[in-house]
């Protein structure tokens, strides 16, 4: 069966758009009067809300976060045409989470300002690989409460995709493998001014209160 290539382009548009809403943006707009990326870390996701505007704003933004990467890659390659499981139907829903991804990242809707991406590509690989992304988010939990950064917990969790496909689950998927690889590196490019101030010691833990705590 010959590759839709137009229907893929449609579907990686229909899923850089779901990316593109800016979650913590309105949510804070709308409920509470200000603009998440003039406070605290200034950076439009669900960690920063979670700080400026706590848990209750927190929740319902990181959850829908999430959806933006679960739902466009867990629906759309159904309309595709092609045999699931196939090379072509796994490169088509790896490119819709880099596409969800990347909305998240450079959001249409509020002039390309936005988070970095982690809870929008847990969605995915929850879409892709739901055991590896189960790991992923074990590894995440135990990181965070044990340092309290988010970041350093965030950069372990993006380590864990891989290890997890190539040592727990042997996938011998090369479109799996290498979209776990490409998406970890992906969250260390977001990460790097982070990871910068952990080197230094000058990252900013996370309150476990529901306060809007500082960061950088």
């Amino acid at each position: 069966m010959e590759f839709p290539w137009v229907y893929s382009a449609f579907a990686m548009t229909i899923a850089y758009l779901f990316g593109s809403v800016p979650t913590s943006v309105w949510w804070g707009r709308a409920f509470h009067g200000m603009d998440v990326r003039e406070h605290g870390s200034r950076n439009a996701g669900a960690t920063n809300t979670f700080r400026v505007l706590g848990w209750r704003a927190g929740v319902p933004v990181l959850l829908i976060d999430i959806a933006k990467g679960f739902i466009p890659v867990r629906l759309l390659p159904n309309l595709s045409g092609l045999q699931p499981d196939s090379p072509e139907w796994m490169w088509l829903r790896v490119a819709l989470v880099i596409a969800a991804v990347v909305g998240h990242l450079y959001p249409i809707f509020s002039g390309f300002r936005g988070g970095k991406g982690v809870a929008t590509s847990l969605g995915g690989v929850l879409a892709v690989h739901p055991g590896a992304a189960g790991i992923c988010v074990l590894v995440f939990l135990i990181v965070f409460l044990l340092s309290r950064y988010v970041s350093l917990a965030s950069l372990s969790a993006a380590v864990a995709f891989p290890v997890a496909m190539f040592i727990v689950y042997h996938e011998s998927s090369m479109v799996k493998t290498g979209f776990a690889i490409v998406l970890g590196a992906l969250v260390f490019y977001t990460h790097r001014e982070n990871i910068r101030r952990l080197l230094k010691g000058t990252e900013n833990r996370m309150s476990l209160s529901s306060g809007g705590g500082k960061d950088r």
